[in-house]
This record gives structure tokens, C-alpha cells and sequence, in this order.
């Protein structure tokens, strides 16, 4: 599509050049040119969902009723740097459209129509767009949407503008999302997408509470009498990856290679556009890409993180979780090799648990530093204040963090350093029960040692960073 600038008054007065928006050749064109009610585009990172998602209204921003609406899960994820709302902000003025943020993000255009930009971060925010009318709906990651909430938010696509109101989403894969479900057809058994059938239009309606599929329209109406002529609507899923957007690497070469830098599943899923890889025992951690070694090098910086429980072995209680220490270190550069150093468990009563805790900080000494979570609430707060303040820690540095983000986020460091051959680990009696628990994580019923590590790689600074002041918070 095109757009005219208003002539720019020059030495000539000639008018000022044509400033062309449009697709990219490949899938993002076809996303933009399918007639599918419903059409969700991607499957990889850097595939240029968010400028396809931002463009594709302009079609229609010419007719006075339309009214599209763009949805992320969370509010702040609307706003700031890659966003919908910065996307646009370099387009839309160059038709003439108008911004306001209150009391919701929104453009206004010369001819009156409307692009809002919500959020959907409640099951029940649905409700909020009881009784409105939306001639095209747009969810940015719509695997992070509630299946509810998508198909309440299909119900609202009606216009009286002249547009056949229509649906779109983009997505990175996620196996356990119930998009994975919807666009099976399109999803070989290798988890990527079948090359032949991307942007093929398949038509659906739901009976009962299950979607009956059929390549025609025709064909559902005849398979399925129960099933009333205006039941039906077409959908299609358009694949798309990272090669797919030449602009963007033009503009960053090296993104690649910060995709493939990613752990293993990470890497799958954003680079290889895998639907089907999950998180799984001996994906995340293996000990053949960890070296071992007999020693570390001199000019680490050290911490050792915790991970407490403290339940001892019993018959009520037969396998309770441990508590574990993992001691490592970090060297200079860029890219810095990581050691663990060692590590300690136990399985034990409260008291015990701080005798194990005071006698390793002080064999660690006064250059490791000591790294203990703090758990929600204000008796975690308690507790960790605690353990920062025990007197026979004098001059012991003490690092509280409170870890955020899910388990398997918190390990991809850990697990990347490792795939990397950046995590070598030095031979001791501990060895074995620690290789263990980590590749188990994260299907194993135990998962300390997983985070113990986490919590010692995401906080180990970097020599240049590193003075030992004590205990702090």
C-alpha cells in the first residue's frame, strides 16, 4: 500500500517522495492477503509479526465506521521497545493518524475509523467488550491468550463499515498451548510446519463443544447436517521464520546468532519453529557438555546459592526435598567460563539446615559470597533477614534474592553455559548425585539442585564487579 505525504514546500515545490508500506514478499504478504475468517501467522522469532500485524488494517482506515482492535495479555507488554504501540507509532502518522494513551491506547484517522490497543491479562477482562463491535481483531502471541477468551472475543467481530470482519494472530510455537491443537493440520509429526499446506484455507464449526473440520465449505455442511449454512468459518495457519524477514536481517545481523545462542528447546521453538519440543529429563542438562576438571583457575569470582527445605526423612515424610548448595565461579570476558566449585545437600530438620548453612559459609570464607532466596510473603522476608543476620556470619557476604519468572526460565542460563561448553565443573565425591539431579530436571520430583545452580549463575558477578562489603541485602 501506498501513502502520499503532503507536498513539502522546497526550492522546486516539487512534492515531497512516496513512502511505501507494504509487506514483505513470501508469508508475511500472504497474511496479509488471505481471505480466512480466522488466520494465525508465525511460528518462529524474527519472522516480522509485529509490522504485519500493525499494517494490515490500513486496508481499511479509508472507511468512517471501522473500528479494529489489537489485544496482548499484558498491558505493559503494549507499550515500550518491539511493542505494537512502538511499531505503530512509525507508521500511522504518515496517514495522518492521531494518538492518545487515556483512557486506552488508541489511533484515530482522518476518516474517523479507530485502531484501539487492549489487554486481556484476566480470564474475566473478556467481559469488558460485552455489547462492542470490531470489524477485524488482532492478538499479538495468541498462545498466551485463554482459549475462552479468544473465542468470546471472535463473537464480537461485526461492522457495519463494509469490511467482513475477520480475526488474526500471531505466535511463537508452544506445544502446550491450545493453539498447538487448532492448527495440527498444518504441523507434521516432527513438530514443523508442513510446507504445502502453509496458507491453505480449511473450513470449521463447532458441534457440541468440539470443531468439525473439512477442506470445503460445502463438504462441512454436507458431513455434518446438524450444522447451519451460516455456521461455518475458514481458517488457515501462514509459517513463517526468521529468513522470511530479509529486513530485519539487514538491520541486525547478529540476531541470528543471539537465537542460536538460546538453550536447546529455546532454540527450537524460536529459530527451528518446533511445535511439538518441550522442556523434558536430559533436554535441558547434560553432563557429557560439561567438562570436567581436576581444578579452577586463580580469579574467579565466587558464590555459593542455596536452595532450603527443612523436612528431615521420615515414615510420614519418606522423600522430602533437600537442601542444597551449589558453589561457582566466574571468570573475566565477554563470554566467561563458569566452574561449580561444589556442592552440598542435605535432607534435614530446620536446626540442622542452619548448621549446614553456617559451616559451609565459613569453610567458603569471606570471597564467596552467599546467595540465599527470599521467599513470598512477609515469613519468607522473616526468614531470610534471619539467615542474613546470623552473628557467627560476621564477614560473610550475604546475597538475599527473590527469585521471579518460572523454574525452567531460571535454568536457561545455567542450561545454555552448559550446551555451550562454558560450565565446567571440577571433579569431587559430589559429582554424581549433582550430574543427576540435573539432567532429571525438570521431570524429576525433586528440583533444588536445579535451582540451586539458577540462582548461582544469574547472580555471580563479573571479577570487575566483585568487592566483598559484607552482608547485604
Amino acid at each position: 500500500m501506498e501513502h502520499h505525504r503532503p507536498p513539502i514546500p522546497g526550492e522546486n515545490g516539487a512534492p515531497a517522495p512516496i513512502i511505501e508500506i507494504r509487506p514483505q514478499p513470501g508469508p508475511q504478504e500472504a497474511f496479509l492477503a488471505t481471505p480466512a475468517d480466522i488466520a494465525f501467522y508465525g511460528g518462529a522469532a524474527g519472522s516480522g509479526k509485529s509490522f504485519a500485524t500493525v499494517i494490515d488494517p490500513l486496508r481499511h482506515v479509508h472507511r468512517p465506521g471501522y473500528r479494529g482492535v489489537m489485544f496482548r495479555r499484558e498491558m505493559t507488554r503494549l507499550i515500550g521497545s518491539g511493542s505494537l504501540w512502538e511499531e505503530s507509532q512509525g507508521i500511522y502518522p504518515l496517514l495522518g493518524a492521531e494518538s492518545r494513551m487515556s483512557p486506552v491506547l488508541e489511533w484515530r484517522f482522518p476518516s474517523g475509523a479507530v485502531i484501539e490497543m487492549r489487554h486481556l491479562q484476566h480470564e474475566k477482562d473478556k467481559h469488558a467488550h460485552q455489547g462492542k463491535q470490531y470489524a477485524a481483531i488482532y492478538f499479538d502471541e495468541v498462545t498466551e491468550f485463554e482459549e475462552a477468551q479468544f473465542w468470546y472475543l471472535i463473537s464480537r467481530l461485526r461492522t457495519t463499515s463494509g469490511v467482513r470482519p475477520y480475526a488474526r494472530g500471531t505466535c511463537n510455537p508452544d506445544p502446550d498451548s491450545w493453539v498447538r491443537h487448532l492448527i495440527d493440520w498444518w504441523i507434521g509429526s516432527d513438530g514443523l510446519p508442513i510446507p504445502e499446506r502453509s496458507g491453505v484455507i480449511r473450513w470449521f464449526a463447532r458441534v457440541g463443544d468440539q470443531l468439525v473440520w473439512a477442506d470445503t465449505r460445502d463438504q462441512l455442511l454436507a458431513d455434518n447436517l446438524t450444522v447451519e449454512p451460516d455456521d461455518p468459518l475458514s481458517f488457515t495457519f501462514i509459517a513463517a521464520r526468521l529468513d522470511d524477514n530479509p529486513a530485519l536481517l539487514a538491520k541486525d545481523p547478529s540476531y541470528r546468532a543471539r537465537l542460536r545462542a538460546l538453550p536447546l528447546v529455546e532454540r527450537e521453538r524460536l529459530l527451528g519453529g518446533n511445535w511439538n519440543i518441550r522442556h523434558s529429563a536430559g533436554l535441558l542438562f547434560k553432563r557429557a557438555w560439561c567438562e570436567l576438571v581436576d581444578q579452577a583457575p586463580a580469579g574467579l569470582t565466587m558464590v555459593r546459592a542455596w536452595d532450603f527445605a527443612g523436612t528431615a526423612v521420615s515414615p510420614s515424610t519418606p522423600d522430602p526435598d533437600w537442601t542444597v548448595g551449589t558453589k561457582v565461579g566466574r571468570g573475566p570476558g565477554r563470554a566467561p567460563e563458569h566452574y561449580a566449585l561444589d556442592a552440598v545437600r542435605l535432607r534435614g530438620t530446620p536446626s540442622q539446615v542452619e548448621e549446614l548453612f553456617i559451616r559451609t559459609a565459613l569453610a567458603d570464607g569471606p570471597n564467596v559470597i552467599q546467595v540465599i532466596p527470599q521467599d513470598p510473603g512477609e515469613a519468607g522476608k522473616t526468614v531470610a533477614l534471619q539467615r542474613m543476620t546470623l552473628p557467627e556470619l560476621q564477614g560473610i557476604a550475604v546475597r538475599v534474592v527473590r527469585p521471579t519468572g518460572d523454574k525452567v526460565t531460571r535454568f536457561q542460563r545455567a542450561s545454555s553455559l552448559a550446551e555451550k561448553g562454558l560450565l565446567k565443573v571440577v571433579r569431587g565425591p559430589w559429582n554424581d548425585w549433582w550430574f543427576s539431579d540435573l539432567e532429571g530436571f525438570p521431570d524429576a520430583t525433586h528440583d533444588d539442585t536445579a535451582d540451586s545452580l539458577s540462582d548461582a549463575v544469574n547472580n555471580c558477578p563479573a571479577p570487575s564487579a566483585f568487592r566483598v562489603r559484607g552482608a547485604t541485602a
